[in-house]
């Protein structure tokens, strides 16, 4: 299976107004998004605090807030890192989940799924 990306769009959640359209590398194993940090600034996003992340080169850090994604119709609101200029956009596994979709590993797509409340 190859690599899945998607357009998304990226909004700020208290100004709806403030969006951009972003495309991102699908990422099952990561469990946070990555946006560009250049674009979270823009749109009005404020960081909430700084988290440590194991990357190829060692251990890094990098400011977080909360945004909302939206994809095919469905929004949610998810956890994300301001991503450095070299940090590719990455949706992580936790927004693909709030926002109800999975990855079809015959077709690499995206595709609905069933949400569990337990």
């Amino acid at each position: 299976m190859g690599f899945t990306n998607v357009r998304v769009l990226v909004c700020n959640p208290t100004d709806e107004e403030r969006c951009q359209e972003l495309e991102m590398l699908v990422d099952t194993g990561a469990a946070l998004s990555v946006v560009p940090g250049s674009i979270l600034t823009r749109i009005g996003i404020q960081p909430l605090g700084t988290r440590r992340f194991r990357a190829f080169g060692g251990v890094i850090e990098r400011e977080t807030g909360t945004v909302e994604i939206q994809y095919s119709g469905d929004r949610a609101g998810v956890s994300a890192v301001f991503g450095a200029k070299d940090d590719p956009p990455v949706l992580g596994v936790t927004a693909l989940e709030t926002l109800g979709y999975q990855v079809d590993p015959t077709t690499g797509e995206l595709k609905p799924t069933e949400l569990l409340l337990l």
